[in-house]
């Protein structure tokens, strides 16, 4: 069985038990950076699961990330022995708002006209998509920016402004030109059978509040609800949430306003500080005591943040140090500023020698440069960070990293699954899953009409059992223009794993061979889509691997370690 109270909670500091053991009714707990957020969601579910005995089934967590959720979860198993798991036959459902929305469209959405094997269209195919629209308006891209136009959209959807509505809020010139292209490019999607991240939180909710049989079938089954990082909820989020609580209202939202960073995409701070108005019977917990920082670095930011007078600003302290002093280095030229931190590294590890470019490259007095105290004992190089605000500036620093000999690891350049091999295979597996879409349609094609019509022969091997109907399927005309076809398509064989699927579309269209073309990217593109595949071997369904792709965010592979 899970551990007694008392030991699940002995880790935990006073403030952090309390906001565990308040399990009814809605609690917000306010937590600032450093100060065991984490550990008080997962605990507490543990202390749901295992002191409460509530179902793990009865319980959703809502993360921000896919990554959030693998580490929750990874957190959870720790707490709960795996007799008990095993016992309950179940986790709690976890996961960012877009997965847990599209798993509610695949069983339900059907209510509201969607197909089961439905596409979810990831930015650069959405983008696509909104070029087909303008083309289709004969509105030129050179004159209105594309990507304007998918922004605006998609802060409408976060504000629930569906199409149709959009136009009576249209002013200007350039809204005249978005409400035209908003129609259309919905036309498309619903053309294609496909959502783009924003229809996943405006079609469910649109679900629940014209099916209210679906609604309460959905509360009933959630009975206590965790949200992390509340304060950067959109409109539509906060709708999802309060629908889903309306009911039993054991709600525990956790954040800080002062965390906010996801106002550019639609997330309003209010909804955490208008919190209590919500639920005025509302259990608020401060957890203020901090676990990463220095009190020197806390007292710096804490002068920052405490100008601003939109909300409450928690006051972090710590038992730590106080640390070494905050220090300012203004170079002249990003070289000068590339050279002053190889040098910093270097010093830090204790390998660095006097008279160095980097030493010479600024005079310390004249520059105001404050020395920190050097660090006693080694330093890996897996210590450093180094943040910057534009991939722009990345240049003059890999190339000191280069030039010095020092290695490093660029996190952010192209994504995993943006890069083109992998947006082409997974095209190939699209249209297995859903032929009417006609933006993974139009990839294939660009990759040569010979593989597409040997991938077009290919498909009617991917249905259950042989018929006519398949046999007619076998070209590419009568497989993208017949309706008995695509039917017949959509119901995948069963025997038919994504990796199997993967494997024959590879092999027949001599995919692999096109990417190797000889010089070392090649290669290393062919090592992609291999890395690839060993992803697809975890989820043998093909609408379950293709529904978690597009949902998985900065290259992060699901459930999945990178291979390096």
């Amino acid at each position: 069985m899970t551990q007694p109270t008392s030991a699940l909670l002995e880790d935990l500091n006073p403030i952090q038990q309390e906001a565990v053991k308040a399990t009814d009714g809605p609690t917000l707990v306010l937590a600032g950076a450093g100060s065991g957020k984490t550990r008080v969601l997962t605990y507490k579910v543990a202390y749901l699961i295992g002191e409460k005995k509530i179902q793990p089934e009865r319980i959703l967590i809502v993360t921000f990330t896919n990554k959030a959720a693998g580490e929750m979860r990874d957190r959870i198993l720790k707490l709960l022995n795996s007799e008990l798991i095993t016992h309950n036959s179940a986790l709690p459902l976890m996961g960012t708002f877009h997965s847990i929305c599209a798993r509610i469209l695949r069983k339900e959405g059907f209510a509201l006209g969607l197909k089961p094997g439905f596409s979810i269209y990831d930015e650069n195919d959405a983008l696509d998509a909104i070029k087909e629209a303008m083309g289709n308006l004969n509105i030129a891209t050179q004159k209105t920016n594309p990507s304007s136009i998918r922004h605006t959209i998609s802060g409408a959807k976060n504000e629930l402004i569906s199409d149709i509505e959009y136009p009576q809020y249209a002013r200007g010139y350039f809204q005249e030109i978005v409400a035209n292209v908003y129609l259309e490019y919905q036309k498309i999607l619903r053309r294609n059978s496909a959502l783009d991240f924003d229809d996943l939180l405006m079609y469910t909710i649109k679900l629940f509040e014209t099916n209210p049989q679906t609604l309460a079938k959905y509360q009933n089954q959630f009975e206590y609800i965790l949200v992390d990082e509340y304060q950067d909820t959109n409109a539509a989020q906060y709708q999802l949430i309060k629908l889903l609580a309306k009911r039993n209202r054991n709600l525990c939202v956790v954040g800080d306003a002062a965390q906010a960073i996801y106002g550019f995409r639609g997330a309003d701070f209010r909804n955490i500080v208008n919190f209590q108005k919500d639920y005025p019977e509302a259990k608020v917990f401060n957890l203020e005591q901090n676990y990463r920082s220095t009190q020197t670095i806390l007292d710096a930011a804490h002068s920052v943040i405490s100008e601003n007078k939109t909300h409450p600003i928690l006051t972090l302290w710590t038992d730590k140090k106080e640390g070494p002093k905050i220090s300012l280095y203004q170079a002249r030229s990003e070289v000068e500023e590339a050279l002053f931190i190889i040098d910093r590294i270097r010093r830090l590890m204790g390998g660095a020698e006097e008279g160095s470019r980097a030493s010479t490259a600024a005079n310390d007095n004249e520059r105001g440069r404050t020395r920190d105290t050097e660090a006693t004992g080694p330093i890996n190089l897996s210590s450093f960070a180094l943040l910057y605000r534009t991939n722009a500036q990345s240049r003059a620093l890999e190339e000191a990293f280069l030039k010095s000999g020092v290695p490093y690891k660029l996190t952010g350049g192209v994504q995993f699954y943006e890069r083109k091999e992998i947006k082409d295979v997974l095209s190939y597996l699209k249209l297995v899953a859903n032929p009417d879409d006609s933006i993974a349609r139009k990839r294939i094609e660009k990759i040569g009409k010979g593989r597409a019509q040997k991938f077009y022969e290919l498909l009617p091997t991917f249905v259950r059992g042989d018929s006519e109907e398949g046999s007619r399927a076998s070209t590419a005309g009568g497989l993208l223009t017949s309706e008995d076809a695509l039917g017949k398509l959509r119901r995948q064989d069963p025997e038919q794993t994504t990796m199997n699927i993967m494997d024959q579309i590879l092999t027949t269209t001599g995919y692999l061979a096109y990417l190797d073309d000889g010089t070392e990217q090649g290669k290393m593109r062919v090592e992609n889509v291999k890395e690839l595949r060993s992803v697809a071997e975890e989820f043998p369904d093909l609408t379950q691997f293709l529904e978690q792709v597009p949902l998985v965010e900065n290259g992060n592979l699901p459930n999945h370690k990178r291979k390096t």
